[in-house]
């Protein structure tokens, strides 16, 4: 009696279980991680979000969950990716003196990544701008080129400005 018991109540969670996955949107990929800045600088953010382009390096902007002022991404999985008002880069933290490099009138900090990608920071902004940019689109040299994409929009809504 026990077994069939928990057959009946077993037979629920399943449909359930089967029910969340049929609604999920197949290959639906997931945004990256939304900050949670200051709000002088969320207000910098969302005025940043209204004045990215519409394509990054030929890749066409899309929408993924979860939907958020303060990210976008452009391309497929993996897809360039951007968050307004992170945290200081820890190789600043560590060493204020690290070089940056400027694409358009605007600083940004380069980091390789593990993966192959690489994650550039904007720098001496009122907020913490970071890009991260897939090996297919770096490639074996590093090509940074793509942020030009994004400098002007960065260097007409993020003022100038030191912030820790």
């Amino acid at each position: 009696m026990k077994s069939s018991l928990r057959r009946l109540l077993g037979l629920p969670s399943a449909a359930l279980l089967v029910a969340t996955a049929a609604c999920s949107a197949p290959g639906a990929q997931a945004g990256p991680a939304v900050p949670a800045p200051p709000e002088r600088q969320a207000g910098l953010c969302r005025a940043l979000h209204k004045e990215l382009p519409r394509a990054v390096d030929g890749l066409e902007r899309r929408t993924v969950e979860p939907v958020s002022d303060l990210t976008a991404v452009w391309g497929d999985d993996p897809s360039v990716s951007l968050r307004c008002g992170v945290r200081k880069p820890g190789l600043l933290k560590r060493n204020p003196a690290t070089d940056s490099m400027d694409i358009d009138e605007v600083g940004w900090l380069p980091e390789k990544q593990p993966d192959g990608s690489v994650r550039c920071t904007t720098v001496r902004r009122e907020a913490w701008v970071e890009v991260t940019l897939p090996k297919k689109v770096v490639g074996e040299g590093g090509d940074l080129s793509a942020l030009t994409d994004l400098s002007g929009a960065v260097l007409k809504t993020i003022p100038e400005g030191i912030i820790s």
